[in-house]
């Protein structure tokens, strides 16, 4: 299909921007980027913007109306997850009603729907994970994003659900850190942190999680997908090879225990993703952590 226009939600997070960065250099693709208020990209040229709220349903039929998009790639989500436990009204209105108003809309202009999920769908007794595991959240956010899924499904006829797990990154606007930003800024200012070693993962760069979009929207594949990092790691591991990449004090890093958090959502322990789905359908082709860590140190020293 040649010049395919393609709608995308969040434009200003974390995941937003880097598919603004990747469609950008795509020509017979037509962007349109839109999230709630002004945008936060730091380049207007080449792309459409329109302010959309998802949790308006009219906004949301309006806008997808008005530009008839042939995918819509959903970037927004209500990701804080001790907040979505204190806060379940505003959680179900971005992670369940906004994704129904969406899939609703999605089939009314026949566009395909590509959704961001998530690893806390499932309750980290038996990672890493295939796609055809069995969800069993542990959290009223994994509840959501899971009831999200559900939406995805039920509402529309063609779609793709990626799932993905500890994103990092860094954009010109960031609105939030990650755990990549948070450990590195830490360290610099000689601050002692506790870090977990008892929850495991497969971090997962941006631009990684953007290109797995892009395949997904590219090909119009159907079902749900895998799209994460490929090193799986407990979380002491991870923030201690940041440390060692920056060359950062190390001895800064203290080892501790979940049960020693008292946050009021609890993390599965051990997620990660089985990637072979993507890698062989998709051609997905993730970055090793190392490598993340030099795009990210990069990109960092280029904002200076």
């Amino acid at each position: 299909m040649a010049n395919k226009k393609i709608l995308i939600t969040g434009a200003n997070g974390l995941l937003g921007q880097k598919l603004i960065d990747l469609y950008l250099t795509k020509p017979d693709k037509t962007l349109i980027a839109t999230a709630k208020g002004d945008c936060r990209y730091p380049h207007r040229n080449n792309f459409i913007y329109a302010s959309l709220d998802i949790t308006n349903q009219q906004e949301v039929e309006e806008v997808i109306n008005r530009f008839q998009p042939d995918c819509v790639i959903n970037t927004a989500a209500m990701t804080n997850v001790d907040a979505c436990e204190t806060e379940k009204e505003a959680c179900d209105a971005l992670n369940v009603e906004a994704v129904k108003y969406l899939a609703d809309a999605c089939k009314k202009v026949n566009a395909h729907f590509i959704h961001i999920s998530t690893d806390f769908i499932f309750d980290g007794e038996n990672g890493p994970y295939s796609e055809d595991a069995e969800a069993l959240p542990l959290s009223y956010y994994g509840w959501s994003k899971l009831k999200g899924e559900d939406m995805v499904k039920t509402h529309t006829d063609s779609w793709a659900i990626l799932r993905t797990v500890l994103v990092y990154g860094v954009v010109h606007d960031m609105s939030r850190s990650n755990i990549v930003l948070w450990a590195k800024g830490a360290l610099e200012k000689g601050q002692t942190i506790n870090v977990v070693d008892d929850q495991f993962r497969t971090p997962t760069l941006a631009e990684d999680l953007a290109m797995g979009c892009f395949l997904a929207e590219d090909q119009q594949a159907q079902g749900i997908y895998n799209i994460s990092g490929k090193d799986f790691m407990n979380i002491f591991e991870l923030v201690n090879a940041i440390a060692n990449y920056y060359e950062l004090d190390a001895s800064l890093i203290k080892r501790s225990s979940s049960t020693n958090l008292n946050q009021p959502a609890k993390r599965p322990p051990i997620t990660g993703f089985k990637l072979d789905k993507a890698i062989h359908e998709l051609n997905y082709q993730p970055h090793s952590f190392p490598e993340g860590l030099e795009i990210v140190k990069q990109q960092l020293a280029g904002h200076k």
